[in-house]
């Protein structure tokens, strides 16, 4: 039986999130975490590669992102579920608050952070992804005395270690 290496989660610190940003009214919490990039053993054409790296990486955040959340407290209630209005990738919940966490990953900032991909737009659509989860979910949920959307960044260059960046309570 294979033996599974924990990551080593190192907090570097907390910061208020600008009023300018996308999405306002958040604070964030920025760790690295120490661990490796599963390889997608995949050997087809290019695009089926990158493809399967892609998914591997976005599989690999979302694995990071859920051990994160629950080392920090959080229940985890149900991962990558999907009605026809979307998929919310982490449905959580903190004390009686449910939280809906978009978790995005990527391998290097050319594109910008992790969490910049999530908009207001997108919140919003994960505010109503929510109210479906709790509808097909009501008696899992009976004492929700609230509802968050969270976005959980993971940055996982090609060296060094992982950064997972926690928005909490962002704002649609």
């Amino acid at each position: 039986m294979e033996s599974r290496v924990r990551p080593a989660v190192h907090r570097v610190g907390q910061r208020a999130v600008p009023s300018v940003a996308a999405l306002p009214q958040s604070t964030t919490e920025v760790v690295k975490v120490t661990d490796s990039v599963p390889a997608s053993g995949r050997s087809h054409s290019v695009s089926a590669v990158q493809a399967g790296v892609a998914h591997a990486v976005g599989a690999y955040g979302e694995r990071l992102a859920a051990r994160y959340l629950t080392e920090s407290g959080l229940q985890i209630l149900d991962r990558n579920w999907r009605c026809d209005q979307g998929e919310i990738d982490i449905v959580a919940m903190d004390d009686t608050c449910l939280v809906i966490v978009e978790v995005k990953t990527r391998r290097s900032l050319a594109y910008g952070s992790p969490v910049e991909a999530v908009t207001a737009v997108k919140a919003a659509r994960l505010r109503r992804l929510a109210a479906c989860w709790i509808t097909d979910h009501r008696s899992l949920v009976d004492s929700v005395a609230d509802v968050r959307i969270d976005v959980v960044g993971v940055l996982r260059p090609r060296a060094g270690p992982a950064r997972i960046e926690h928005l909490v309570a962002v704002s649609a």
